[in-house]
């Protein structure tokens, strides 16, 4: 499986998302003016991966910020990964958010509530 790999822009993420060296990286500014479009190739990558994934799956998010319309593409990444780990998959995301940024530690404390998959909050002192 090729990996998916989307250089970081003004108002789109970095998107890493490679099966064979288990890298699932998201992260940046989200701001899109099409959200759907931008997040489509991730979709379609996961739903593919989702059908023969590897023994574990830690996606980390690494948001500096998202707008509302990607923070709605977030959560149905959140969903594929949720279909996979109750389909007995292990799975993990992991929530990076500046140290002090309480909105973004909030933000993936609702996304924790969410889905079912576990979560790992970690504060950095710098995202990159």
């Amino acid at each position: 499986m090729e990996p998916l790999l989307i250089e970081a822009q003004e108002s789109t993420p970095k998107v890493s998302l490679d099966k064979e060296s288990s890298k699932f990286e998201i992260s940046g500014k989200s701001f899109p003016e099409e959200s759907r479009k931008f997040y489509a190739p991730v979709f379609e990558w996961l739903e593919e991966y989702a059908k023969n994934p590897n023994d574990k799956t830690w996606v980390e998010f690494k948001m500096e910020y998202f707008n509302s319309a990607s923070s709605l593409m977030l959560l149905e990444i959140m969903n594929i990964l949720d279909k996979m780990n109750k389909a007995g998959n292990e799975v993990k995301i992991i929530w990076n958010y500046l140290d002090g940024d309480d909105d973004m530690l909030e933000a993936g404390e609702e996304y924790a509530e969410l889905v079912k998959v576990p979560f790992e909050f970690e504060a950095l002192e710098d995202i990159d």
